[in-house]
């Protein structure tokens, strides 16, 4: 495979393991999550939050997730260049019966092994 080729397949690898890591937290498929992440993650949360290591970074989601009522994600565009992949995204969740909408933009960086090595989370304010 020429160059261009292998950027291409290296590329689509790369915004494969990121749809399987947003998949997986939807689907709260705690052991295909850790598959997507490398043994140190990094994440580092919009409330400058951060979780270094897949176990604790499993546990935290593990913990929140099934507390979030009527949690849902709307993935909008995902967009790849170099060992990077950006994500728009909206999660829903439900506060006071009501549900609320969140715009958020993740920042992954990908190992050279295809693994997620650190998420940064934005947050849409206004």
């Amino acid at each position: 495979m020429d160059t261009i080729g292998e950027n291409a397949a290296s590329k689509a690898n790369q915004v494969e393991v990121v749809e399987r890591y947003l998949s997986s937290v939807g689907n709260r498929d705690w052991k295909e999550f850790g598959r997507c992440i490398t043994d140190d993650v990094v994440r580092i949360g919009p409330y400058g939050d951060t979780y270094r290591g897949r176990t604790d970074y499993v546990a935290f989601l593990a913990d929140l997730m099934p507390r979030l009522a009527g949690y849902a994600m709307r993935v909008d565009r995902i967009v790849s260049e170099g060992d990077v992949v950006a994500v728009e995204l909206r999660e829903t969740v439900e506060i006071d019966g009501a549900p609320k909408v969140t715009p958020e933009c993740l920042v992954f960086d990908i190992d050279p092994d295809g693994r997620i090595a650190k998420i940064a989370i934005y947050i849409r304010s206004s």
